[in-house]
């Protein structure tokens, strides 16, 4: 690229460098986006199929989730990126609804594209999305049915939708229940009165080998370790507990340092040395009262003999993760550089330790807390995982739900009626903005057809069905996936939280209007070879993201 000053020209980009401007730079965009939001699009609802991904090294994850789909495909198109950061702020945000908000990102794109071709400036269209979006927003808090966080039928509803096509059919009330269970023991009163949801004192484990409906909610934390000696004690009930994240040993010598010994009794006053050192560790355990000693790293042989002759219970080499949740439910500190001679009993935590009889795993718990485990079971590791994504997502919601306190009707029910009512506010919209709210509420239309789809059902029938039943005045009407019927789907149990509704709306927009607003793509590798093979491509689903997707074929294999 150069332009002429003054009669000689300027080089302002290298020879490998390209740019595409205005009509291209917005083509290429929103082809880009598209193909991500197609290649989530067959996994929404409860028919929705589930995608295999395989990593670089062969790990296989078998998901119908949308943002672990997106997290997982090696994307390198800087624009396809911009709609993953969609469903990791949705995520983030709502803990659910991934996939909607990126397939309406996706929608609102194609719609917008159709704009352009019509000569409507991408600033019109930027405006009236913002317009629609935030009428739509209004509209969702107009719908929205109010929820009381004492209401556990409701908030099994909100779980079940969550879970439902995600392998939990078949326990999906177990797993409800264990939701909302899990919810409710760390619902904690805000200083206005209202509830909030910790999560952060919930640990999920998904364990393989066993069914489904051996799940459960464990009050406490756990480790799957035996203790360190077998003369210690098993259980120990109102016992002060230390945490350690540092090695029970004598202090090491550095990697380069050696050790000369002249004869055996050298080598003897040496180990007679270390053995003094480990003793009176031990003793400063004993004089601080500690009852458990609960460590990260490793604890020497014989400092574990001592510690069983005081009665003292120590458990070595606890999983980060599990160590770390312990100070969460015991409410005190993982000490990683702790001064023994300094040891007393302001460094350590009560609470109660015993082995669990079913797992023989230890569980530990406190009563100044209320940290919980939920414990998810599958026949393999497979199922297991993807349990264990569904119930955190469903625990999400349900959180949500406690706290924001609104639910919607599922379905497809909430998608029609923002459509009809954005529609109506369409008309009284001046200027070429009315295109572009007209265009968004087309967008709603998108969720009930791809319900529809993945269901195996007519989707032009259904939507045609959905749009009649709402102007007769059913707000509710939506679509049940497994007969096929449009039905009041807030009264069958199929309800979604108000706020990762909301929210979807807002990410989807702002990540359309952010792709609208580029209207110039300099690279500094060349672009049009990627670009040719895109356009060919488009259309093809998830097939066609190999090339134009500039590196989204690089997903291990999968496309």
């Amino acid at each position: 690229m150069s332009q002429r000053m003054q009669g000689q020209p300027m080089i302002v980009l290298g020879d490998d460098a390209d740019r595409l401007k205005d009509e291209d730079a917005q083509s290429h965009n929103i082809s880009a986006a598209r193909a991500v939001a197609e290649s989530v699009r067959s996994t929404l609802g409860p028919k929705g199929m589930d995608k295999m991904l395989v990593s670089s090294i062969g790990d296989v994850t078998v998901t119908n989730d949308g943002v672990t789909i997106l997290e997982e495909m090696d994307i390198e198109n800087p624009t396809a990126k911009m709609i993953v950061e969609v469903a990791q702020t949705q995520e983030d945000e709502a803990g659910d609804g991934t996939t909607t908000a990126v397939s309406l990102a996706g929608e609102l794109l194609k719609n917008a594209e159709e704009l352009l071709e019509q000569d409507i400036h991408p600033t019109s269209i930027i405006r009236g999305y913002d317009m629609a979006a935030k009428q739509a927003r209004e509209e969702i808090n107009d719908i929205a049915v109010p929820v009381e966080p004492s209401d556990e039928e409701m908030l099994k509803n909100v779980a079940a939708t969550s879970m439902t096509g995600k392998g939990a059919e078949l326990n999906l009330e177990l797993l409800a229940d264990l939701v909302v269970e899990t919810a409710q023991a760390v619902a904690v009163e805000a200083d206005d009165g209202s509830s909030v949801v910790d999560l952060e004192f919930v640990d999920i484990k998904a364990k393989p080998g066993r069914p489904v409906d051996a799940s459960r909610l464990v009050h406490g934390g756990t480790i799957d370790t035996d203790p360190d000696h077998e003369d210690m004690p098993t259980e120990a009930e109102d016992a002060n507990i230390l945490l350690l994240d540092a090695p029970f040993t004598v202090n090491e010598m550095e990697n380069d340092a050696q050790l000369s010994v002249d004869d055996p009794e050298q080598l003897k006053e040496f180990i007679e040395q270390e053995e003094a050192v480990l003793r009176e560790k031990v003793q400063a355990v004993v004089d601080a009262g500690v009852d458990v000693v609960l460590s990260k790293k490793s604890i020497d042989e014989m400092a574990q003999h001592l510690l069983a002759r005081e009665g003292i219970l120590s458990i070595s080499q606890i999983k980060r993760g599990d160590i770390e949740f312990l100070t969460e439910v015991l409410g005190t500190q993982l000490h990683s550089n702790l001064d023994f001679e300094t040891l007393s009993a302001d460094d350590l935590a009560t609470g109660d330790i015993s082995r669990d009889p079913e797992d023989g795993w230890y569980v530990v718990e406190s009563d100044d807390s209320h940290g919980v485990t939920l414990v998810v079971r599958g026949s393999t590791q497979h199922v297991s995982d993807e349990l264990e994504r569904g119930i955190t997502d469903a625990l999400d919601v349900v959180a949500a739900t406690i706290t924001d306190g609104r639910v919607l009707a599922g379905g497809g029910a909430t998608e029609v009626e923002l459509a009809g009512r954005l529609r109506e506010y369409a008309d009284g919209v001046s200027g070429r903005e009315q295109l572009a709210v007209e265009a968004f509420a087309d967008a709603f239309d998108l969720i009930p057809r791809v319900l529809a789809e993945n269901a195996g059902l007519d989707s032009i029938d259904t939507l045609v069905e959905l749009r009649a039943a709402h102007e007769a005045g059913d707000g509710h009407a939506g679509l049940d996936v497994f007969d096929g019927d449009v039905v009041d789907t807030f009264e069958a149990g199929v309800v979604e939280p108000a706020h990762a509704k909301s929210q979807a709306v807002s990410s989807a927009v702002e990540a359309a209007n952010l792709v609208l607003k580029i209207d110039d793509i300099i690279s500094a590798t060349a672009l049009g070879e990627d670009y040719e093979d895109e356009q060919e491509g488009q259309g093809g689903g998830m097939g066609g993201m190999g090339g134009g997707m500039g590196g989204m074929g690089g997903m291990g294999g999968m496309m």
